[in-house]
């Protein structure tokens, strides 16, 4: 098959996919539209599936007509709770849910994938997997769908993903060896005191105070207890508290987010989280509670010579000079970790921009959009990606 003629004979199809999914963004755990789609093309096209895999995801299977390996893909499905301000004809109608982080590209890149490799099942030297898997954005969907044994039967030995990137125009990739993704871990602090009237304020305990005194300690984290080689993010996303402005509360809620890039770090870093806010706490005459989300995703981390290969063919395919190279980490992280913890693999970020239309704005806001001739590489890359790994026995 002439795989590039063929992505453009399909790609309106797939912008219209595309455009469909955006027009009806769904958020994590309620993706059953989505998914129900998903499964409509997949039987239009004659393709193997299992639905309702980790609730709302969808596995769908290529058998090869010919002997050997089973590799992955992963494409995410779910959606942002963020109003989009974006003026298009297929602007979002499920008002406050976006698809801000270009998963509707993802899943009409997939989409593509599954439909040119269903037409090649008579030459495929083995199987493909394509997961389309829900709530990356929350609680991690892929470590469902692999504790329900879909990396098995048969048994996935590689896997890819990719992510759009604004920052790069559509053409263009990014790649890195090693770590790309750093662990990531919620946690919750709940500080109680003594409630008060607000012009009495030595009858009470006062939780909003001593809260003032935890987030600042917590910084001290990263600025004096780790390393400043050592890349380590403690961010503060939510402070809960108080009824009414002339009321000291009894109660006050802190949450936030550590991103590490190793264990060490990881396990540090929450020590420190709890005996911070445990002893200022403590030194006000409060209590603090602290609890972390332990399962939360792991470090990403990419099989180089699975990169090798996205790396050779992105240079066939678009050119030298379209294929660069992270030199850092990022402190971002992604739930396709849980998939490279059990499987070689390569994930890597794919160009949607396009600077001279000023579409630039970045993931997660509310003016992200995308040049759809992405949808055009990913489909050609991750077809090509699968085949070459479908020769590494």
């Amino acid at each position: 098959m002439d795989l590039e003629k063929r992505v453009n004979e399909i790609f309106h199809e797939l912008v219209e996919i595309r455009r469909d999914f955006h027009m009806y963004p769904e958020l994590s755990e309620k993706e059953y539209r989505t998914s129900s789609k998903i499964c409509d093309y997949l039987s239009e096209w004659g393709i193997e599936h299992i639905k309702g895999v980790a609730k709302t995801g969808v596995v769908a299977i290529i058998r090869g007509k010919k002997e050997g390996i089973t590799v992955g893909a992963r494409a995410d499905i779910d959606a942002l709770p963020i109003m989009e301000a974006n003026v298009l004809p297929y602007k979002s109608l499920n008002e406050g849910v976006m698809h801000a982080c270009g998963h509707d590209v993802h899943t009409a890149i997939h989409l593509g994938v599954a439909k040119i490799l269903k037409e090649m099942e008579d030459e495929l030297e083995g199987n493909v997997k394509i997961f389309f898997q829900p709530a990356e954005e929350t609680v991690g969907g892929a470590k469902s769908m692999i504790d329900e044994g879909h990396l098995k039967n048969p048994n996935v030995e590689y896997i890819l993903s990719l992510h759009v990137m604004p920052q790069l125009d559509a053409g263009y990739i990014e790649l890195k060896y090693g770590k790309l993704n750093a662990s990531a871990n919620e946690f919750f602090i709940k500080l109680t005191g003594k409630s008060s009237h607000a012009a009495y304020p030595e009858e009470s305990i006062d939780p909003v105070v001593v809260s003032a005194h935890v987030v600042l300690g917590l910084q001290s984290i990263v600025s004096r207890n780790i390393s400043p080689l050592n890349s380590v993010v403690v961010t503060i996303g939510q402070i809960h508290g108080g009824v009414k402005n002339n009321i000291i509360p009894g109660e006050v809620t802190i949450s936030g987010t550590l991103r590490t890039l190793d264990e060490e770090s990881r396990t540090y870093a929450m020590k420190r989280i709890r005996e911070i806010a445990e002893s200022t706490a403590r030194a006000y005459g409060a209590k603090a509670l602290v609890e972390f989300d332990e399962d939360g995703y792991p470090v990403l981390i990419n099989d180089d010579e699975v990169v090798d290969v996205i790396k050779d063919i992105g240079e066939e395919t678009l050119g030298k000079d379209k294929v660069s190279f992270k030199e850092l980490p990022s402190l971002g992280a992604d739930d396709f970790s849980f998939f490279l913890e059990k499987v070689r693999g390569a994930y890597y970020f794919l160009g949607c921009g396009n600077k001279s239309k000023n579409w630039t704005a970045p993931i997660h806001s509310e003016n992200f959009k995308v040049d759809e001739e992405c949808l055009k590489v990913g489909v050609l890359l991750q077809t090509k990606g699968i085949l070459r790994l479908l020769k590494m026995r």
